[in-house]
C-alpha cells in the first residue's frame, strides 16, 4: 500500500485466478480488506483497471489484469457543485462530451477536493449523473491526466455508464492525441508495442517492462518537424494504459515538452536555439492533447465521434518552435 496515495495495486491475474469474480479476486489478493469493504469500494468507483473504473462486483477477471483500489480518507468531503465554466462539445439525455482544459483534475482526490471536473459537472447537470462511479466520481467513465487537455465522455445515467465502460474495457474506443516532443521519432511513422507497468525504481512513474506489465500499443505519425530539435506527433491508441503515450514516446528518446515526470530535471539537452530554449523548457505542462474521441452511443448504438482543436497554449508553443529557426 502506498501511504501517500492510499492505493493498493493487486498482483496480475494468473491461470489459477482468471475467471474469478472481481470482489473475490480482490479480497483474496488483499486480505487486510474484507470482502464487504471490497464490494463497497467497487460500488463507489474506487477500483480501476488501468484508466477504466470497474463497478461490477461480478466482473470476471482476465489473465494479466491488475487492479488499483483507492482507499478514501475517512473524512473525505463529498464533492459540491461549483459554477465552473465547461466547454461542452456534445450533450444529450445519456451522455456529455467535454473538452477538459489542462490543469483541471477529473475527480476529487487527496489534495484536490475542489475545482475538479466532477464539481463542475454536478453544477451543470444539477446532480443528474450516473451513480455508478460513487458519490466521489459521479458520471466518470475514464480519465486523462490533470495536465493533459482534451476530450472526455461523461455518463448521465447508469445505462450509459455500463455501455461506455464496456467499450473502454474492450479497447474499442477510438482516441487520437497530439503531442509536441523533444527530438524526432525514428522512423517517422510506425507502431510501438511493448508491455507497460509500474516502474521498479519510481512508483510515480510507469515504464516499459521486459516482463510483466500490460500489453500496450501506440500507433504514431510525425506531423511536423522543427529543425530536427522537436516535432509534433499524432498518436492513435489501440490500448489505454496509464501514461501510455508519455512512456512510449519517452522510450524512443522523444519526451513530451513540459512533462515534469518523464523529463529529467524538467529540462532538455536538445540543441534548441538559445533565444527559445528557456521558453520551450519552461512550458508549464505536458504538451499532450486528446484531440478526437469516437465510440458507439450506448442508447442509439450508432458510432459518433468528436474533435477538439489544439488548445491555445500548444498552438503558441508550435509557433515558438516554428519561428525560432
Amino acid at each position: 500500500m502506498d501511504n501517500e496515495t492510499q492505493t493498493y495495486t493487486t498482483p496480475e491475474v494468473d491461470e489459477t485466478t482468471k475467471g474469478e469474480r472481481l470482489d473475490k479476486f480482490l479480497a483474496s489478493s488483499i486480505p487486510e480488506i474484507s470482502r464487504s469493504q471490497i464490494q463497497r469500494l467497487i460500488a463507489e468507483g474506487a477500483v480501476s483497471l488501468e484508466d477504466t473504473i470497474i463497478t461490477d462486483n461480478s466482473y470476471k477477471v482476465r489473465l494479466d489484469d491488475s487492479f488499483q483500489i483507492v482507499i478514501p480518507e475517512a473524512k473525505e468531503p463529498t464533492p459540491l457543485p461549483e459554477n465552473i465554466p465547461l466547454e461542452i462539445v456534445y450533450e444529450d439525455e445519456d451522455i456529455l462530451v467535454v473538452n477538459k482544459p489542462a490543469g483541471m483534475t477529473v475527480h476529487p482526490a487527496p489534495g484536490a477536493y475542489e475545482h475538479t471536473l466532477v464539481n463542475a459537472l454536478l453544477f451543470h447537470c444539477q446532480g443528474r449523473l450516473s451513480g455508478i462511479g460513487g458519490v466521489k466520481r459521479p458520471g466518470i467513465v475514464h480519465r486523462i491526466d490533470k495536465e493533459t487537455s482534451g476530450l472526455l465522455v461523461v455518463a448521465k445515467n447508469d445505462m450509459a455508464h455500463h455501455g461506455l465502460s464496456l467499450q473502454f474495457a474492450q479497447h474499442s474506443i477510438e482516441r487520437t492525441y497530439y503531442a509536441v516532443v523533444y527530438g524526432v521519432m525514428q522512423p517517422l511513422e510506425g507502431k510501438i508495442e511493448t508491455n507497460i507497468g509500474r516502474s521498479p525504481y519510481d512508483r510515480k512513474k510507469m515504464a516499459v517492462l521486459k516482463s510483466g506489465g500490460k500489453h500496450a500499443i501506440t500507433n504514431y505519425k510525425t506531423l511536423k518537424i522543427f529543425h530536427n530539435a522537436a516535432s509534433m506527433v499524432e498518436c492513435r491508441l489501440e490500448t489505454g494504459r496509464t501514461h501510455q503515450i508519455r512512456v512510449h514516446l519517452s522510450s524512443r528518446g522523444c519526451n513530451l515538452i513540459g512533462d515534469k515526470v518523464y523529463v529529467k530535471n524538467h529540462k532538455t539537452t536538445v540543441a534548441l536555439p538559445t533565444e527559445i530554449k528557456n521558453e520551450v523548457n519552461d512550458f508549464p505542462r505536458q504538451a499532450l492533447h486528446a484531440a478526437t474521441l469516437g465510440f458507439i452511443h450506448p442508447r442509439t448504438q450508432q458510432f459518433i465521434s468528436f474533435t477538439a482543436e489544439l488548445p491555445q497554449d500548444m498552438q503558441n508553443l508550435i509557433k515558438i518552435l516554428q519561428t525560432g529557426f
